[in-house]
This record gives structure tokens, C-alpha cells and sequence, in this order.
């Protein structure tokens, strides 16, 4: 009698053994590259968007006028004050022929010369001498001036006359055009200027954000900023440190940290 051929139970086994642990196997070599991946890409988004961020803060902390930045809300958010131009004024009458409108400081003055000539028209208000300190300060108006739509690129026309407190050493003023303040809240760096919100204005006094429109230049579930700014001397560049930590909802998180020197000299 022909005995029938097959499997046995034991070798039965022993495949279904042997297979599973060649899927256990080939499922981890697929799945680990693949979570790393994903891992990879969410960090990555995560560090593109806090340095797309970083990036813009840099560009108007370094056309900030000089001694502006102040740190506010317990150093999770930053102001400053953002210039368009500037150059040098009239301090002395043409030798040659005693023509020229010098900028007067010892009496109130309306126009003065501009030394060479500004990259356009010029609007917003003028600054000249800003220490940031009580009898010089930009916020609190006694050294700006509003300016005159009748400007020019060569003459400088303020919108009533100004006696500014000090002169320049360099003979140097400002146009700056709006305050600017970045702040970090409810998962979301946050920008601040006055083309956002028209109520928003050059104040001596720290803005109340909570009543400002504003626009979201970082999101994520959690975001957390720390600012700091260093002043520096009349000698060295001051230096602002940037600081910005995000998680996603998955918990992948990055942190980056950025230094920008500004120049102080007034």
C-alpha cells in the first residue's frame, strides 16, 4: 500500500514560526526608516517655520532706530521702532556764499538741508539724537517731529516748528515710520505694526496687545519665546537674543536660538 506524502504538525509549526519572524523582521526594516522620515519632516517644518521667523525679526531689529528696543512682558515680547531712512543734516552755512537752511538748536526750527540727498521722499517722523534715556527718548516724543508732506529727497520740511534737545555729534537724523512689536502668545508668535492696526502708535508707555490686531508669523501646539537685549556702549554693538521653542501635536518639538548685533550709535 502507497503511503500518502504531506506535512507534519512539527514542520507545520516550525514554518508558521519561521515566517513570523521574517515579517517581524521586514516589518521593522520598513517601518523605522519610514517614522524616522516622518519624524525628520515634522521636525523639520517645525525648524522652518521658527527660523522663517527669526529671519524677519532679524531684518527689522536691524533696521530698528538706534536705542529703541525695549523688552516687554517679562521678556516674551519686543519693540522697536522701525526706520525707512536717514542721513545727515545742515549744521553750517556754505562757506563760499553763506547759503544753506541749517537745522537750528537754539530755537525752534521747521527745515533744514539734507547733506547729499534720502532714497525717496520721506514720510512718517523725523528723529534726531535718540539715547533712549528721559531727555532723549523717541517714544516719548521730545526728539521726533512729524514730518511735512512737503519734503523732499534734499529738504526736510517738519509739520511744525521743533526745537530738538540735542544735536548729533554725526549730524544725524532718522525717519522712522511705525513701531513694531513681536510677542508670543496662546502658541503663536505674534507681529505687531501700525499698517496692521492703525491704533498703534509711537508711545511712551508699553502697548496693551491684548487690544491690537495682529498678524501670526509662527504657529504651533505649543510655542514659547524668550527675548533679551544686551545695549551695548556707545563703543560696541548691542546684541538681541532670540529665542523661540515649538511642539507639535505629536510632541516633536525644536528650539532655536539667534543672536543679532545692532548698532546703537545715535
Amino acid at each position: 500500500m502507497k503511503m500518502q506524502e504531506g506535512f507534519t504538525l512539527i514542520e507545520l509549526i516550525m514554518v508558521i514560526v519561521i515566517v513570523g519572524i521574517l515579517a517581524t523582521m521586514t516589518t521593522s526594516i520598513i517601518t523605522l526608516p519610514v517614522k524616522s522620515y516622518i519624524d525628520l519632516e515634522r521636525r523639520t517644518a517645525l525648524v522652518d517655520a521658527a527660523e522663517i521667523s527669526l529671519r524677519r525679526m532679524q531684518r527689522d531689529i536691524r533696521r530698528a532706530l538706534p536705542n529703541s528696543i525695549r523688552i516687554t512682558n517679562s521678556g516674551t515680547a519686543i519693540e522697536l521702532l522701525h526706520t525707512t531712512d536717514g542721513g545727515r543734516y545742515r549744521a553750517k552755512l556754505d562757506s563760499s556764499d553763506g547759503s544753506g537752511d541749517i537745522l537750528n538748536f537754539t530755537k525752534a526750527d521747521s527745515s533744514f538741508d539734507v547733506l547729499g540727498s534720502l532714497n525717496a521722499v520721506p514720510s512718517g517722523e523725523l528723529v534726531i539724537y535718540n539715547l533712549g534715556s528721559v531727555s532723549t527718548n523717541a517714544y516719548a516724543g521730545n526728539n521726533r517731529a512729524t514730518l511735512s508732506n512737503t519734503s523732499t529727497v534734499d529738504l526736510i520740511v517738519l509739520g511744525a516748528v521743533k526745537l530738538f534737545p540735542f544735536q548729533s555729534p554725526q549730524q544725524r537724523f532718522f525717519i522712522v515710520d511705525t513701531p513694531i512689536t513681536y510677542s508670543c502668545a496662546s502658541g503663536e508668535l505674534r507681529r505687531y505694526d501700525n499698517a496692521i492696526d492703525a491704533s498703534y502708535s509711537i508711545s511712551s508707555s508699553v502697548p496693551i496687545l491684548a487690544s491690537l490686531s495682529y498678524k501670526i508669523q509662527a504657529k504651533a501646539n505649543t510655542l514659547s519665546c524668550s527675548f533679551n537685549y544686551n545695549e551695548g556702549t556707545a563703543e560696541r554693538a548691542g546684541l538681541v537674543t532670540l529665542e523661540i521653542a515649538l511642539t507639535d501635536d505629536s510632541g516633536e518639538s525644536a528650539k532655536l536660538i539667534h543672536q543679532v548685533h545692532v548698532d546703537n550709535l545715535p
